[in-house]
């Protein structure tokens, strides 16, 4: 599952993931259902990602924030404790076959 292998790559270099943004889902807009995805470890995730779905990886990764705090022009975020915190997003689709890409690296 996505949440336990961020967390585990986050875990092991010593980031920490900023809890209150999340991966979501992309239907005809963004942040459509599943409308959260955590990108931490989480008990009692139920949630299963079926054929079709069309979501979000982003986590959120910091070398201390566990929380983003809006800035003063409604765009800017800070981590909360205040530490450098870097985002990069994929979109996936899930096939039959396993996830497809459909974002690359510039």
């Amino acid at each position: 599952m996505e949440r336990k292998a961020i967390g585990r790559f986050a875990n092991e270099r010593g980031y920490t993931l900023i809890q209150n943004l999340a991966s979501h889902g992309i239907g005809h807009s963004l942040h459509e259902e599943p409308k959260e995805i955590a990108t931490w470890p989480t008990r009692g995730e139920k949630r299963r990602i079926n054929k079709g779905l069309v979501l979000t990886v982003e986590p959120f990764l910091s070398t201390g924030g566990l929380w983003a705090e809006g800035g003063e022009d409604d765009w800017t975020l800070y981590a909360s404790p205040s530490a450098p915190c870097v985002q990069y997003e994929h979109t996936v689709v899930a096939t039959d076959t396993g996830p497809l890409i459909v974002t690359l690296p510039g």
